[in-house]
C-alpha cells in the first residue's frame, strides 16, 4: 500500500470515528428538541419516531406559563449569575495570591487544597453542608446554594488560574510597584484585565455546572417550590399531579433548559479554548 493510500485510509478512519462520536452526542439533543414539538399523545403512541407528524408550538407556551417554567428559568438565571460572578472573583483572587503572594506555608496550603480534588465524597457531604447552612439561616433559599458554591471554591478553577497567572511575566508586577500600585492594586488594575480568556473559561464551566445542578438546589428549595431552578422544576414535574404524564411539557422544559448553555458556549467558544490551552502552550 502506497503512502498516499495510507494517508487516505487514515483520514477516512478518523472522519468515521468523529462522525460516530458526533451522532452519539447530538442524537439525544436532537431527539429532545424534536420531541418537544410533539403532542403528548404522539409521544406516548409513536415515541420511536424522531420527526413529529405535526409540530405543536403550544408545548412551549404551556410549559412556560402553566408549568411555571417562567419562574423556574428566572431562578436558574438568578442563581447561575451570582455563582459565576462570585466564582470568578474567588478563583482569580486565590490563584493570584498563591502565585504572586509571599507568605509562610503557601506551597503547603496550596498542596492541601489541591489534594482535596482527588477526594470525592459525593452526596455524603450534603447533610453536613445543609446543617451548616441551617446554622447560618440560609438553608431554605437559593442564596444558600450560591454562598456554598462560591466559598467552597472549585479546586480545578484555582489550579488553572494559578497556572495561567504563572505565564504572565513578573516584570509587569515590578512595573506596577514602581508606579505605586499595592499588591491587590496590581491585581485589580494590571493582572485581572489580562485574564479575559481564563475568565471566559471559568464562566462557561461554572455556568454549566450551576445551571445543571440538581441535588443541592433541590434540597434547599424543597419547602419552597416557587424558588426551584429550572432543572429541579422539570424533574419535579414528573410527580406533580395532572402534569405527571405531560411528557411533552417535560421535553419542552428540557429544551428550554438546554438553550442558554448552548448560547453561552457559542458566544464564548473562542475565549474558552484559548483559556484552556494557554497554560499548556506557554507553561
Amino acid at each position: 500500500m502506497s503512502m498516499t493510500a495510507r494517508k487516505r485510509l487514515s483520514a477516512v478512519l478518523i472522519y468515521l470515528v468523529l462522525s460516530i462520536v458526533f451522532i452519539l452526542v447530538i442524537f439525544p439533543i436532537f431527539y429532545t428538541f424534536m420531541g418537544s414539538f410533539k403532542s403528548n399523545q404522539e409521544l406516548l403512541t409513536s415515541g420511536s419516531t424522531i420527526i413529529p407528524h405535526r409540530f405543536v408550538l403550544d408545548n412551549y407556551k404551556q410549559a412556560w406559563s402553566l408549568a411555571n417554567f417562567e419562574r423556574y428559568t428566572w431562578n436558574s438565571v438568578y442563581m447561575s449569575f451570582f455563582i459565576v460572578v462570585g466564582t470568578i472573583i474567588t478563583s482569580t483572587v486565590a490563584g493570584y495570591c498563591f502565585e504572586r503572594g509571599n507568605f509562610k506555608g503557601k506551597n503547603l496550603i496550596f498542596s492541601v487544597v489541591v489534594s482535596s480534588m482527588f477526594v470525592s465524597l459525593g452526596s455524603l457531604t450534603l447533610y453536613p453542608t445543609v446543617m451548616i447552612a441551617k446554622w447560618f439561616g440560609i438553608n431554605k433559599s437559593l442564596w444558600g446554594v450560591i454562598v456554598i458554591r462560591v466559598l467552597g471554591m472549585n479546586v480545578t478553577n484555582l489550579f488553572v488560574t494559578r497556572t495561567y497567572i504563572r505565564t504572565l511575566s513578573t516584570e509587569i508586577d515590578d512595573a506596577a510597584k514602581i508606579d505605586g500600585c499595592s499588591f491587590f492594586g496590581t491585581f485589580v488594575h494590571i493582572i485581572f484585565p489580562l485574564l479575559k480568556p481564563l475568565i471566559a473559561t471559568i464562566a462557561i464551566l461554572e455556568f454549566r455546572h450551576s445551571w445543571n445542578d440538581y441535588m443541592m438546589p433541590m434540597v434547599f428549595t424543597m419547602s419552597k417550590p416557587e424558588r426551584m431552578p429550572l432543572v429541579v422544576g422539570v424533574v419535579s414535574l414528573k410527580s406533580s399531579g395532572e402534569a405527571a404524564s405531560s411528557w411533552n411539557l417535560m421535553l419542552a422544559g428540557t429544551a428550554i433548559s438546554m438553550i442558554p448553555m448552548m448560547v453561552v458556549y457559542l458566544f464564548f467558544n473562542r475565549y474558552f479554548i484559548e483559556g484552556m490551552t494557554a497554560g499548556a502552550v506557554k507553561g
